[in-house]
């Protein structure tokens, strides 16, 4: 009886191990259908995309349950990739050191979306900006940046008081300075980076040595100024809505769509838009074969493409799909890029050695 009853618990136990293995890889999705689930790394602006409930309904319908975590997007190379299915930074440059480290093939990665750069403020440093020649006013509530007016400001130290009409407005002190996060590690810091130096070389991307020295000095001033380094977008935009915050702060567009597609109230937001920049175009590279497919499908998915959408991406190759979703939303939007020169980031031997320059960060 004794030997009996061990072999019905060895096979009870058995059954528990192979049931659990099954359960951490996999499960049932809508309908039945079986996912199988991959762990990736993502630039923490992807986080609410991720996690709103149809978008993991409709990864499951696809067979997919995607746990993530998040990480600046010029780290996760230092991360170990091993523990990962994907990684899914928020540029091709960081995606390139990603492939490099795990060996990969770059017509592996997939880019399903993409946004750009844009520089938040309030309406009334918005209209001390535009009377001193350093923005330009397209409607109440959005604009452009002049970037070579702005690093001319920057190199000569100039203070908001300064500038004229500041008097007024009591929260409008100090240094005029944008916001930014660590060019170093994250992904929006190191595009930014990108477009002050082209502005900086003559409307050239930095290509050498020689270039990222002359303008090493001003790159330093845009970042030395701002003190601690912000390591994502998130927390500084958070502050922002709330009513805290500096009073330029470099953000993604798509961080702006979708507050404004979920219809939430924007204030007295006015969203510049930095005539010179280099878009966010966010790379999903399969780490392994549990999520070689995850990509196309985030590419080529028409319902996860709206998703995309909603949360304020616009979707690689179908303007139309962004347009018709944000058209109530002109009046805080250049839906068009109209005027907005967009140039290519340095490569990225060039790109680290600016942001060293930068950050003193080795």
């Amino acid at each position: 009886m004794r030997r009996i009853l061990g072999i019905v618990l060895a096979i009870v136990l058995i059954g528990g191990v192979a049931a659990a293995v099954i359960a951490g890889r996999g499960g049932q999705g809508t309908g039945g259908t079986a996912t199988k689930t991959v762990r990736g790394i993502i630039g923490s602006e992807k986080s609410e995309f991720f996690t709103d409930p149809d978008v993991v309904k409709a990864l499951a319908a696809k067979g997919y349950t995607v746990e993530t975590e998040t990480s600046g997007s010029w780290a996760m190379d230092r991360l170990p990739l091993k523990e990962y299915d994907f990684a899914f930074p928020s540029s091709g440059e960081p995606a390139k050191r990603i492939l490099a480290k795990a060996g990969l093939k770059a017509a592996q990665a997939a880019r399903p979306f993409y946004s750009p750069l844009v520089v938040i403020t309030r309406g009334n440093a918005a209209k001390v900006l535009a009377d001193n020649g350093l923005v330009t006013l397209t409607g109440k509530n959005t604009g452009t940046l002049d970037m070579g007016a702005y690093l001319d400001a920057a190199a000569e130290d100039r203070s908001w008081q300064q500038l004229k009409g500041s008097s007024a407005h009591a929260e409008l002190t100090g240094t005029v300075f944008v916001k930014t996060t660590d060019p170093a590690s994250s992904n929006s810091g190191a595009l930014w980076l990108a477009a002050a130096s082209n502005v900086a070389n003559g409307s050239r991307a930095v290509a050498d040595d020689r270039a990222v020295k002359a303008t090493a000095p001003l790159m330093r001033k845009l970042f030395s100024v701002q003190g601690a380094l912000a390591p994502s977008t998130d927390e500084p935009f958070r502050d922002f809505i709330s009513g805290a915050g500096d009073p330029l702060i470099l953000v993604y567009e798509s961080q702006i769509a979708a507050l404004l597609l979920q219809h939430q109230d924007p204030g007295d937001m006015v969203v510049l838009y930095p005539d010179t920049t280099v878009n966010s175009d966010h790379t999903l590279v399969p780490l392994n074969d549990e999520a070689e497919g995850l990509g196309e499908l985030l590419t080529t998915d028409k319902e996860l493409r709206e998703l995309a959408v909603k949360h304020g991406f616009r979707p690689q190759g179908a303007f139309s799909e962004f347009l018709t979703a944000t058209a109530p939303h002109s009046a805080f939007l250049n839906r068009k890029l109209a005027g907005i020169r967009q140039v290519s980031a340095p490569t990225l031997p060039v790109l680290q050695a600016l942001a060293q320059q930068a950050t003193g960060k080795n």
